[in-house]
Formats: structure tokens, C-alpha cells, sequence
């Protein structure tokens, strides 16, 4: 959560709005958006940078025309500096969570993919519940540092999630399902074994971090992982999702995101046998954090709603 620090607050050595300013501008890297970011206009931000720079006879950020940064004593500076002040927002948020109604808003992070998932079930009948919240989701592929880049909580498949986070699952565990259209089955055969797509075409899936996704199938607990080949490679699975549905190759996904087509036949689902399960959607945050108001809410939320799921299904 971002705060924005009083004016008149001062600290050995400086103002707390020049600390904070400087936090922001190393983070957003533009004086403008850093300036809206703390309800500063661009002048008032500016003199604070300069007026923290003055005050430690230090030059923090290198700036040029297209672009800021810190310097080596800048970031020497903001990896003193920044521990303090996150220390001093949990102060604050504890301070404000005396409240009992929760409100505010909770910075999120998450892939697009499961934001679609979690979009109406989770987040949208959240703020129904909860009319005095908001939500500020960033959707991204990469699992972020949430607490360096000051997001409240994530959602994340489960055994992504880090070990010094806390986890809490929001569904199911996933299934995955290989796909193509009826005219690609049709001209390139049935797969009976996963080796058989070796000789089909296929979109494959960049990871995050480059590496090319294997496609994983399991059968009597034995791993089978193909490295298919293909002349479409994407990394977002919408993508694929819509070259399949255009009759590209195969496609390997989640198999919530394709059973609306599989059902309508616009896909054909091949090697269910050989399709393992995996964990599911969890909302996580860090243990070491003293979670808000909004935050505890959420938790609640979705604790229940899982609990909901469970009885739903064993009825």
C-alpha cells in the first residue's frame, strides 16, 4: 500500500515527504507519474528530490532528457533507506486498521489468465461484500517481488507460490488439456500417445524466463515430458488459445480456458488419459507482513468461499 507522508514530518536529517518522494522516483523512474503517485504536483516533487539531494550533499538520480535513475549513491541511499520506511507504512497501516470496517485499496498482482479466472467469482463479489474497497490489479506473467514493488497480495498457481509467503487456495486443482480444431485432428490423425505429437504441428509456450514450455503428460505414475516443435511460439496463452480455435496445431492449456469450446465443439480435446492434475489458483501474501484491514477481508473471502466450494461439491 502507498502512503503518502505528512508534510510537517520530519525525520533526523530530513523530511519524510523527501524520503518518500525519492522511493517513488526510483521506483516509477518518471518525475511526472512519481509526482501524481504521491498527490505532489510536478514542481513540489521536484524541490524535494533536490531539497533531500541538497540536504545530503549527494547526487541521488541521474537524469537526462528521456529518463531517470538512481546513481550509485542513490541506490547505496534507498537500500538504507527503504527498509525504514516500509517499517514506518506498517506503522500506518496498523494504525489505520484499528478501524473495523475494511477500506482502502488493495494493490494485486497476477497473470492475465488467472485474472479472467478470478475476475467475477473472486474480485468482483468481493467488492459487492465490501462496497468501501478497491482493487488495483497489475496483471503480469512474471511472479513479482510483491513486497519490493509494494503490492498488497498475488495469485499464483500454488507450488509457483514462494516459500516465505502465505497461501491460501482459491479453487480447484487444474487440469490441463491438449487441444486442436476438428480440421486439424481430422488431417493429422488422433494422438494415441503423447509421442504421436512429435509428428503434428504444435504452438508451443515461452515461460516467463525464457525457456520453452515442455508439455508434461503422467500415466500409471509415470512423467512423460515432450518438447514438441511448431512454427507458431507465444507466450500468452490467450494467444494460443486463438490459434488453436484457428486450426494453427495443438495447443496445450488450462483446461477451464477451453472447455466452453470443447463443449461446443469448436476443439477437440485429445489424451485426456494422459493429462495431469496440478495445484490450483492460490491468493498469497508474506508471512512477515501484518496484513490490513482490506487485506483480511479478502483472506476471509476467499477462506470462505473455498469452504463454500468444498460442501458444493461433496453434496
Amino acid at each position: 500500500m502507498q502512503f503518502v507522508m505528512p508534510k510537517n514530518a520530519t525525520i533526523p536529517g530530513g523530511r519524510l515527504v523527501e524520503v518518500e518522494a525519492a522511493a517513488t522516483l526510483a521506483r516509477v523512474r518518471n518525475f511526472r507519474a512519481a509526482a501524481t503517485e504521491l498527490g505532489l504536483s510536478p514542481t513540489s516533487f521536484s524541490r524535494a528530490i533536490a531539497a533531500l539531494e541538497d540536504r545530503l550533499g549527494l547526487q541521488l538520480f541521474a537524469r537526462t532528457t528521456r529518463s531517470v535513475a538512481p546513481t550509485r549513491a542513490g541506490e547505496r541511499f534507498l537500500a538504507r533507506a527503504l527498509p525504514a520506511l516500509h517499517d514506518l507504512h506498517l506503522a500506518m497501516t496498523d494504525a489505520q486498521d484499528e478501524r473495523s470496517q475494511a477500506k482502502g485499496t488493495l494493490r494485486l498482482t497476477c497473470a492475465a489468465g488467472a485474472a479472467r479466472r478470478i475476475l467475477e467469482p473472486v474480485l468482483l463479489a468481493f467488492l459487492k461484500q465490501y462496497p468501501e474497497m478497491a482493487i488495483d490489479l497489475a496483471c503480469d506473467p512474471r511472479m513479482n517481488d510483491i513486497v519490493a514493488r509494494e503490492f498488497d497480495a498475488g495469485f499464483r498457481i500454488g507450488d509457483s507460490v514462494p516459500r516465505d509467503m502465505k497461501k491460501v487456495p482459491v479453487g480447484p486443482r487444474l487440469r490441463s488439456a491438449v487441444v486442436a480444431s476438428p480440421a486439424v485432428v481430422l488431417a493429422h490423425g488422433t494422438p494415441e500417445s503423447p509421442k504421436d505429437l512429435l509428428h503434428a504441428p504444435c504452438i508451443r509456450f515461452r515461460r516467463s524466463d525464457g525457456a520453452i514450455y515442455a508439455w508434461e503428460f503422467m500415466r500409471s505414475g509415470k512423467r512423460t515430458m515432450i518438447d514438441v516443435s511448431g512454427a507458431l511460439t507465444f507466450d500468452e496463452p490467450t494467444i494460443a488459445h486463438q490459434a488453436a480455435l484457428a486450426g494453427a496445431g495443438y495447443a496445450y492449456l488450462a483446461h477451464w480456458s477451453v472447455e466452453d469450446d470443447i463443449k461446443a465443439g469448436r476443439l477437440k480435446s485429445v489424451l485426456e488419459a494422459w493429462l495431469p492434475e496440478g495445484p490450483g489458483l492460490c491468493l498469497y501474501y508474506p508471512k512477515a507482513r501484518h496484513p490490513s484491514a482490506g487485506l483480511r477481508a479478502l483472506i476471509a473471502f476467499v477462506e470462505t468461499m473455498r469452504t463454500d466450494q468444498r460442501a458444493t461439491s461433496s453434496s
